[in-house]
């Protein structure tokens, strides 16, 4: 496969902290990739490094099939969108956006061709000659995005991009960047800490966690199917479990003793055993604590000593705290030697399966 984007080996150490711990992948053309971790995992040094803001200590950097190791940061044919939008408050939009293209010594015909084209990208016409400050986070961030953009660069990175904007506004800013870079086809790399905003945007993720890639996927798979425990815990909702084989359809003594998580939606709940698709492999459990959700309840049900979260209808008859229910767990994500692995319950055949 031939990429647009190739780090291979990449060693950052910053005295005894290793940063980077040699990291290997490779991103395709005209795809956005989301760098998601906890704060340290690495990212940003590696969104740094691939800008030529930092240099590795060792390994190579590739842009274009180019080896960019050695090439200065204005001459990598970049954008780069900072988290704090970093736009000039002594210029207009229109002059934010142009400032690239100035420095890079472009004609005048064709920077006011170009701003007009990002201006109207952005849709801030009407603020084309207002100043930063009169403007809302999500329009600077827009502006800070088209300034980037502006010179025609063949790969984007953004640090954070939505960190310094409010929730609802975010969720805005999320789905207009993800149109516009489809629309504009360019590759782009992007850094976040936050899981929702990796999976709602990006093509595909590259998990970090203490300089090293623990995954690299689209978010289904890496949801689905996580390679580590590590993944398996930073990516959605579960509940950490110390032995696989004390539920039901899960007692083989391959599994003894084996850690897990067990996500809300691997949980089918009942008031009743017979009301379960599998009702010979229901484990019975206590109602710890109920959560509205807005459209369903989170239920917290202690199993065997151990505290797991499903969800309830609220089309049924509600739960209380206290009430005894039947749960079937139809799936398990086990911790083991080679890393993780999703484990199907035994009784899932079609003798013990039935369709409700």
């Amino acid at each position: 496969m031939s990429y647009e984007v190739e780090c291979r080996e990449l060693v950052k150490s910053y005295g005894d902290f290793l940063a980077s711990n040699h990291i290997n992948f490779g991103i395709a053309p005209g795809r956005l990739v989301g760098i998601l971790g906890p704060s340290g995992s690495g990212k940003t040094t590696m969104l740094r490094m691939i800008a030529g803001l930092e240099t590795p200590d060792s390994g190579d950097i590739l842009i274009g099939r180019k080896r960019v190791n050695d090439v200065p940061p204005g001459e990598r044919g970049i954008g780069f969108v900072f988290q704090n939008y970093a736009l000039f408050k002594h210029m207009t939009v229109a002059e934010n956006i142009a400032f690239g293209m100035k420095l890079k010594n472009y004609d005048s015909k064709t920077i006011t061709s170009r701003v007009a084209d990002m201006i109207d990208l952005i849709g801030l016409s009407a603020q084309a000659n207002a100043y930063p400050m009169k403007l809302s986070g999500g329009q600077r961030q827009r502006v800070a995005f088209a300034r980037a953009l502006a010179p025609q660069p063949d790969l984007l990175l953004l640090d954070e991009p939505f960190a310094a904007i409010d929730a609802k506004v975010r969720k805005d800013l999320r789905q207009w960047l993800r149109q516009t870079i489809s629309q504009l086809g360019i590759t782009s790399i992007f850094v976040t800490h936050d899981q929702d905003e990796a999976v709602e945007v990006a093509d595909d993720i590259i998990v970090m966690n203490k300089g090293r890639v623990e995954q690299m996927g689209t978010p289904t798979d890496i949801y689905r199917n996580p390679k580590t425990p590590f993944v398996a815990q930073f990516i959605g909702e579960h509940a950490k479990v110390s032995n696989v084989a004390k539920f039901r359809g899960f007692h083989q003594e391959a599994h003894a003793n084996r850690e897990g998580i067990i996500r809300p939606e691997f949980i089918e709940l009942a008031k009743k055993q017979s009301e379960l698709s599998m009702p010979v492999s229901a484990d019975k459990g206590i109602v710890r604590g109920v959560y509205f959700r807005g459209r369903m309840l989170e239920v917290e049900i202690d199993v065997a000593g151990e505290l797991l979260r499903g969800t309830w209808s609220l089309d049924k008859d509600p739960l209380t705290v206290g009430d005894e229910v039947y749960l079937c767990i139809h799936y398990i994500c086990e911790f083991n030697d080679d890393g993780a692995t999703i484990l199907e319950n035994s009784a899932r055949s079609a003798d013990n399966y039935v369709i409700i």
